[in-house]
């Protein structure tokens, strides 16, 4: 029985994000998924508590922190790479599925049940919505940050990206964009956090 699945998944910080971009803050899967979960398990609070739908808010926030740990072993590939034709995108789904795969084998049996939904690449539910929302929701607050940082290297991402936001239609991610994404333009002395 190997024992190394945590140990690998401590090297999610090692997987850089935006490989085809100039970052002025460079951004890996680990602070990803950690951002991503934030913002999945926000969004299904708002689903819970502001629009009164049953939602298992840690559930959510679980699924979301292990969304990307198939590129452990997989690598990100960049967006327009992944999404470039119908066949690139199922070749790169049975990619995830098999590290998938091997990653959940790397744990003993009886966690294994634990584990499953959590690294599925194609997790079915009310709850992949949310997460999906959430990833898409950190790539355009990455967006934000680097304009903010005078990269505009990241400006037609972030018209992409606020796009396919929009586009969702998920009223919790609506809620999200019009309550917290402004204050993503303030600095720190606007967001008034020392008085």
């Amino acid at each position: 029985m190997s024992q190394s699945f945590f140990a690998l998944i401590s090297r999610m910080r090692y997987i850089n994000r935006w490989g085809l971009m100039r970052n002025s803050l460079p951004e890996n899967i680990q602070e990803h998924s950690h951002m991503v979960a934030v913002l999945a398990h926000a969004l299904a609070i708002i689903r819970r508590d502001i629009f009164g739908k049953p939602c298992d808010v840690n559930a959510c926030a679980a699924l979301a922190l292990y969304h990307d740990a198939s590129e452990i072993l997989t690598g990100d590939l960049p967006t327009p790479i992944k999404y470039y034709s119908r066949d690139i995108m199922a070749a790169y789904r049975k990619v995830e599925r098999i590290a998938s795969k091997r990653l959940l084998n790397l744990l003993p049996v009886e966690l294994r049940k634990a584990y499953e939904p959590l690294l599925s690449p194609e997790v079915e539910g009310d709850l992949y919505p949310l997460v999906k929302a959430a990833d898409k929701l950190s790539a355009y607050i990455k967006c934000i940050e680097e304009r903010k940082a005078g990269n505009n290297e990241f400006l037609s991402a972030e018209a992409q990206t606020r796009k396919l936001l929009e586009d969702m239609d998920l009223p919790e991610l609506k809620y999200f964009l019009e309550n917290f994404i402004p204050a993503f333009e303030l600095t720190l002395d606007e967001l008034d956090t020392l008085t």
